[in-house]
């Protein structure tokens, strides 16, 4: 498989992933699940590296303070089969709302990301739809109490199915959902 074909099927999973999201419709249905804005936007499109995306999850009354800020880093391992890597910026505050600031997203560089080891997130493609997870409890964590995180995610074209969860040493989720995951529907493009 040459390098044109495996570039061409990255390019559609970033197409599939970059956008602005929201769950505002589930949390009207299910008063579980808040009012969630999502915003991916790539990033340093002349890169040869795989492609990465710039990543800010915020509750809709709270869109410029995001509580999660992340890059992505997408890589192809086969024809169907993805990995993003998770990776945090330090001194992040800098940049809140930069999906939206061109000049903000400028002056990103990838020396102020760290990996969050384990925490990659492996996708198969399966038809129109992009299937994935982290892997068992190789996601460190150490909010509200947990030893591990895991995430697992479905990726369509107009939305994107995402479940956080974290765990303690026993087993027992200490954070996240409990009934699924938050259901995210792409805005429009204008």
């Amino acid at each position: 498989m040459g390098y044109g074909q495996r570039s061409a099927a990255l390019e559609l999973l970033v197409v599939a992933m970059e956008g602005s999201y929201t769950s505002a419709e589930q949390a009207k249905a299910d008063t579980n699940y808040f009012e969630i804005e999502l915003e991916m936007k790539r990033i340093w499109g002349k890169r040869k590296d795989g492609a990465w995306l710039y990543v800010e999850q915020a509750t809709a009354d709270s869109k410029a303070k995001p509580y999660r800020q992340r890059v992505y880093h997408l890589q192809q391992v086969n024809d169907s089969t993805f990995t993003s890597d998770i990776l945090t910026i330090r001194s992040g505050e800098a940049y809140f709302g930069a999906y939206a600031d061109p000049v903000k997203l400028d002056a990103l560089r990838s020396d102020s990301l760290d990996l969050l080891d384990g925490c990659t997130i492996s996708l198969q493609r399966r038809g129109d739809v992009y299937v994935g997870s982290t892997n068992g409890r190789d996601c460190p964590n150490k909010r509200g109490g947990a030893s591990y995180a895991t995430s697992e995610v479905s990726l369509f074209s107009n939305r994107m199915v995402s479940w956080d969860r974290g765990y303690n040493d026993a087993g027992v989720q200490v954070w996240g959902a409990e009934r699924g995951g938050y259901i995210f529907i792409k805005r429009p493009r204008y």
